[in-house]
């Protein structure tokens, strides 16, 4: 094991408080919030189990970084929107889409700083 991966292993936590593993090193039943979800699972009211720690050499972001872990036994089913929720959904989206001048679906969200779709902000820069 390197200098770097020996660092980051602490299975006892007693160094960062919380159980540590360096990159892909991590035992399989630990998982991220974005793996549970691409297992269609949450972490249910759990806490942080442990985390996974590596050395960045990102220029935007550099030094050390961590990813928490949550156990998959744990873990609960992601809950589904109910149809309320979906229509109330469907109708945010539409006024997004709405211009306010021509009262037409534009087919894409409005931009906020022109505030209409781009052909009234279009016929409005001629205009003026």
């Amino acid at each position: 094991m390197s200098r770097i991966r020996a660092a980051f292993w602490d299975p006892a936590g007693t160094r960062y408080g919380i159980p540590t593993y360096p990159w892909r090193m991590s035992p399989p039943h630990l998982l991220t919030r974005r793996q549970l979800t691409a297992e269609g699972l949450r972490p249910g009211g759990q806490g942080v189990q442990a985390q996974v720690m590596w050395r960045s050499t990102r220029h935007s972001a550099p030094g050390v970084r961590s990813a928490y872990l949550y156990d998959i036994r744990f873990a609960l089913p992601k809950r589904t929107a109910t149809p309320a929720q979906m229509e109330a959904l469907a109708k945010a989206n539409a006024a997004r889409r709405t211009c306010p001048d021509c009262h037409r679906d534009a087919g894409y969200v409005l931009p906020r700083h022109l505030g209409t779709c781009l052909d009234c902000a279009e016929t409005a820069e001629v205009a003026a």
